[in-house]
């Protein structure tokens, strides 16, 4: 099969350069801009909150071996698999289906979720910018119980002392200077200065789904800005966004390396990263299903597969790119950089620990905690503190600019795929239309109520449609397409290989990849909750609606595909032969 009759029409796009190979669409202009592109993509706000308490949580340096086990058998071969599909197509991820008409819903999906995503994903960023543009004043306002704090907070831990004689039981508030009894101190909750300004000030959180509130302005307007930013580095498709990411995809790595440089020389930086990955290792946790899960959970999560956005970023690569090498590049880079992220994190984390006199287990969290409580709380403890804090935040915010510029980009390509005529030369209205709508889709997200709606969103939106669409995604080319003609499909771009080279990939591709996600897809699911706040019955229905809406895509194209095709079912599955053909 030759390429042409692989990929389906080709559309006008205005933004082509003179020495773009494919003259309809355009490619990238240098190789550089689609590398780094992918690894900003791949790199994100998961490598720098999640990670490093997933490898202190399981087993700190043991983790690594699920870790690489996972990326070996799954993370890598889907990657390659969804580089390798983009690029021999030149279509977007809908559109690349057009060589299994009856998949194309998985296409769908995978957009759909890209969409989802996109929306919660810039309410972070805004959470992002707001304490970037907070961390300008000194000290900074999260470092002490200001104005803005409740009776109930504190820098240091309070407790009850009960003091029991014969005849007399004696009740006194015991401070950190006063003396009693180990064993007659009863701790009473309190919450730090950074808790307290995350929830009371920055997110005005209220007290569960159910109680909305109003829109949070200050949050409201750092989104906008996050959507102008986005729009504006989209403007011009990968041609304007492949300028963008020479910052953005590189600031992250210099701000890790200085955080790096400053937290090693702090007292108790040593105890953090033993606590991460140094003697405090557990091979026993490697007993444990939970381990396994969440390195499987990295893994598919960090490499950004079965959202699109491989696929739409790799099909626009000229034909002859040696995408193997490229996929192996991007997934080894984003590999170490959680690694390297988690040295960064954990030495100030462990200095922080010094400073308050507590284990390091106390103070490491994940997500939410980790970026916007645990790490401010503990840059606030160091001198110039809002130079450290502005960094940190600018750093998230690249990260976060990075893996939108992406997901956008499948939304954008997918709309030019599909309506070429209708969007030829209007690449520029497609991308500030698209941020524009999801900026007033997000509005409920930075309500009183917002981060339960991000929570809700990123547990159903970012799971379960994933795995499913990754499963279809294989079974698709290797069980319908054929595995070997797609591996000759991958031979005519980099070059023919020896079956020694193929026997890996064909392992995976056939059955250790399906049958990693299929054990993953039973262990993954738990019930939404932020901290202690569960979430109502209509919630959770909430969250399996946005789950239906993604899947129902799949089998509802795959009807209309047979009942307007010529031709059985089986050579619309693999032959193409389709209406729309």
């Amino acid at each position: 099969m030759n390429k042409n009759e692989f990929q389906c029409k080709q559309q006008q796009d205005s933004y082509v350069g003179s020495n773009d190979e494919n003259i309809d669409r355009g490619n990238w202009t240098n190789k550089r801009e689609y590398m780094l592109s992918m690894i900003g993509y791949a790199v994100g706000l998961g490598n720098v909150w999640r990670f490093p308490y997933l490898a202190y949580k399981n087993g700190g340096g043991a983790f690594l071996i699920p870790y690489v086990i996972m990326l070996a058998v799954a993370g890598i071969p889907l990657f390659f698999l969804e580089s390798s599909f983009g690029q021999f197509c030149s279509q977007g991820p809908v559109n690349v289906w057009r060589a299994l008409p009856i998949f194309q819903g998985v296409g769908v999906a995978m957009v759909l979720v890209s969409t989802l995503v996109g929306i919660y994903y810039n309410v972070i960023i805004a959470y992002s910018l707001y304490y970037m543009f907070a961390s300008f004043q000194s000290p900074l306002p999260w470092s002490d119980c200001f104005y803005w704090s409740n009776s109930n907070c504190s820098l240091t831990p309070r407790g009850t002392c009960f003091i029991i004689e014969p005849v007399i039981v004696a009740n006194m508030t015991l401070w950190e200077n006063e003396t009693c009894p180990k064993e007659n101190i009863i701790s009473i909750p309190v919450q730090s200065p950074s808790e307290q300004y995350w929830d009371l000030v920055a997110l005005q959180r209220s007290s569960g789904l159910d109680e909305t509130g109003p829109v949070v302005w200050h949050l409201a307007l750092c989104l906008l800005l996050g959507w102008l930013l986005i729009a504006a580095a989209l403007y011009k498709g990968i041609k304007s966004s492949g300028k963008v990411v020479y910052f953005t995809a590189t600031f992250p790595y210099v701000v890790l390396l200085i955080l790096l440089i400053r937290g090693v020389t702090l007292e108790g930086a040593r105890d953090g990263i033993e606590f991460y990955i140094g003697s405090q290792s557990n091979l026993t946790k490697l007993g444990e299903a939970e381990v396994w899960r969440d390195a499987a959970t990295q893994i598919f999560y960090s490499l950004s597969v079965a959202w699109g956005g491989v696929t739409a970023l790799s099909s626009y690569n000229k034909f002859h790119n040696n995408v193997f090498k490229d996929a192996l590049t991007v997934c080894l880079t984003n590999c170490g950089t959680s690694v390297f992220a988690g040295f960064a994190i954990f030495s100030i984390l462990g200095h922080m620990a010094h400073v308050y006199g507590k284990p390091v287990s106390e103070v490491a969290q994940a997500g939410f905690g980790l970026a916007f409580i645990a790490y401010p709380d503990a840059l606030s403890k160091l001198p110039i503190s809002p130079l450290w804090s502005i960094l940190f935040f600018f750093m998230l915010l690249t990260l976060g600019l990075d893996s939108q510029f992406a997901g956008i980009e499948v939304i954008s390509t997918c709309l030019q795929d599909a309506f070429p005529e209708r969007f030829k030369s209007k690449r520029s209205i497609i991308s500030v239309g698209t941020c524009a709508i999801l900026f007033l889709l997000g509005l409920p997200c930075v309500t009183q109520a917002g981060i339960y709606w991000v929570t809700l969103m990123d547990q159903f939106c970012a799971g379960f449609v994933l795995l499913i669409a990754a499963l279809l995604e294989l079974v698709g080319v290797f069980y319908f397409y054929g595995g070997n003609r797609f591996i000759k499909d991958i031979e005519m771009m980099i070059g023919t290989r020896s079956s020694l080279f193929w026997l890996w990939w064909r392992a995976c591709w056939f059955f250790i990849t399906p049958a990693v996600i299929l054990v993953w897809s039973l262990l993954t699911f738990r019930p939404p909750s932020y901290g202690t706040v569960q979430y109502p019955a209509w919630g959770v229905a909430l969250g399996w609606c946005m789950i239906a809406f993604c899947l129902i895509w799949i089998p509802l194209v795959a009807i209309w595909k047979i009942l307007c095709a010529q031709g059985n079912p089986w050579q619309v599955g693999v032959s193409g032969r389709d209406v729309d053909a």
